[in-house]
Formats: C-alpha cells, sequence, structure tokens
C-alpha cells in the first residue's frame, strides 16, 4: 500500500471565499484537493463546472482530484482536463463506454479514476485496471456532504485492494463519505490509502484545519 493520503472536498468550504479556503487546506498539510462536481441529474445536487476549477487552479499546486457525479460525462472531460484537474474520476453508470471514457482521459494526459457507488459491484472495474489510476469507493451514496458511512463498503474496499495488489500497479484506493475519526482507521484497515473528508476536514474553520487533517492522517 501507499502511504495514507488526505484530501479535503471544497464542497464542505465556504463558497462564499474557496480560493482562500483552498489556501488554507493546502498550507494545512492537504495532499490532495477533491472536487465534487453535481449536476442535479446524476446526482440530486448541482455544485460547481470548469470555469470555477480554473478559477482555484491558481490557489494550489496541489493535485487537484476531480470526481465527476454528471451524466453524460464524455462531453465535459476536455473542459475540465484543460481547467486543471490532475484527477479524473467517472462512475460506470454515467456514460455509455467505460473503456471509452478512460482512454480520453489518459490521454488528455490526467489520470483516471473509477467509482464505485455503494450498490456498484467491484467486478465492473475488472477489465479496466489496466487503464486505472484511482478507484474511489462511495461509502455513502454521493450527492450530499455530512451523511453516515456505509459499513458495507468495507467489504467492496477489502475486494478491490486484493485486485489491486495482484495487478502490481500503484492503484490509489481511495474512500469517500462519511470519513471522520471513527471510520477513517476502519477504511484504513480494509486497504484505503487515500481519504476524502469534507465535514471532518472543515469543522472549526481555518484555525482547526491542521489538526483535522493530521487526525485524520494519524489513524
Amino acid at each position: 500500500m501507499q502511504p495514507v493520503r488526505i484530501a479535503p472536498s471544497i464542497l464542505s468550504a465556504d463558497f462564499a471565499k474557496l480560493g482562500e479556503e483552498v489556501r488554507a487546506i493546502d498550507a494545512a498539510g492537504a495532499d490532495w484537493i477533491h472536487v465534487d462536481v453535481m449536476d442535479n441529474h446524476f446526482v440530486p445536487n448541482l455544485t460547481i463546472g470548469p470555469a470555477v476549477v480554473k478559477a482555484l487552479r491558481p490557489h494550489s499546486a496541489k493535485p487537484f482530484d476531480v470526481h465527476l457525479m454528471v451524466s453524460p460525462v464524455d462531453p465535459l472531460i476536455e473542459a475540465f482536463a484543460e481547467a486543471g484537474a490532475d484527477i479524473l474520476s467517472v462512475h460506470p453508470e454515467s456514460g455509455p463506454h467505460l473503456h471509452r471514457t478512460l482512454q480520453r482521459i489518459k490521454a488528455l494526459g490526467k489520470r483516471a479514476g473509477v467509482v464505485l457507488n455503494p450498490a456498484t459491484p467491484v467486478e465492473v472495474v475488472d477489465h479496466v485496471l489496466d487503464l486505472v489510476d484511482l478507484l474511489l469507493v462511495m461509502s455513502v451514496n454521493p450527492g450530499f456532504g455530512g451523511q453516515k458511512f456505509i459499513d458495507s463498503q468495507l467489504t467492496k474496499i477489502e475486494q478491490l485492494r486484493t485486485r489491486i495488489d495482484a495487478s502490481g500497479r500503484a492503484i490509489d484506493l481511495q474512500v469517500d463519505g462519511g470519513i471522520d475519526r471513527v471510520t477513517a482507521p476502519r477504511a484504513i484497515a480494509a486497504g484505503a490509502d487515500c481519504l476524502v473528508a469534507g465535514t471532518a476536514t472543515f469543522t472549526g474553520g481555518p484555525d482547526a484545519y491542521a489538526g483535522n487533517i493530521a487526525a485524520l492522517r494519524g489513524a
């Protein structure tokens, strides 16, 4: 396994001062900046588009980890790549041809991720692992922050860890949803090496961010 990385989700940041918030979590020790893109179609919420990613890009040199909860996803991939995304993660359900979508992300010079919703079976990644740089397990149903961790996803994390190790490739295994000081060590024990945390990172304001991130990393 790789060292545990912390990717604060700006979904829980103060949207009135996103640039300041990104700088604050960067300084507080975030490894990646996680950007949740929602379209109010694939998921029941509406967040940000490529223009916001482009505007935030100068505020941090950390990798921008962009989770595309949109359908159809293919028409937006190039725009987010040009806006400054480093990692683009997509859902198998968000387009007709997952393999082709991953090929497109790689052709743009970006790292490619596949996201598994709570009901999405692990087998969906078996024939695309050669193209994948990241696997993201949703431990809540996507669309909203602040939800409770779904315990059944721990088995999925374990199953994906087995697949990653067998592949011999350096594929990140990320978990997103209900991550806090209690659930973080459980996710790590199951095999996760990257934690997305929104509420657990941004609670308490900028002065608390470093301690929040350190607590998750220490798990």
